[in-house]
């Protein structure tokens, strides 16, 4: 299935799905700008800029339809060089440990567990 996914923006939009990925893409940038990721401002002397893509995804249901059209904007971090361009790097994970031990307590205590997406789970906003 992955490789019926689109390729580049230009493909998405030029195929039968167009309308379904200007909303998934529309919807990224409304994300993006509502929770204050990023602001423009001048490029400094000097510096380069880091590019950035496009990510197209088709979320399917188990019965295998389509649940959704997903776009990420995403940086070309592999241009950036470490100790010049930044100095840490954190994601927050989850170990697996930490699951087995709240779905244990889930059980125990016969709650009902759900699974949920976070659109903007790493986005830093205000």
């Amino acid at each position: 299935m992955l490789d019926d996914e689109p390729k580049s923006v230009n493909e998405a939009l030029s195929g039968p799905d167009a309308l379904f990925w200007i909303e998934a893409i529309n919807s990224e940038i409304e994300s993006i700008m509502r929770n204050n990721t990023w602001v423009l401002v001048d490029l400094s002397e000097g510096c380069k800029t880091i590019g950035c893509k496009w990510i197209l995804r088709r979320k399917y249901k188990t019965d295998g339809t389509i649940e959704k059209y997903k776009a990420s904007l995403v940086v070309k971090g592999i241009k950036q060089q470490e100790g010049y361009d930044f100095f840490d790097t954190y994601s927050p994970v989850t170990r697996i440990t930490c699951i087995r031990v709240l779905l244990a307590i889930a059980v125990m205590y016969s709650l009902e567990i759900h699974q949920m997406d976070v659109k903007t789970a790493f986005l830093n906003g205000e």
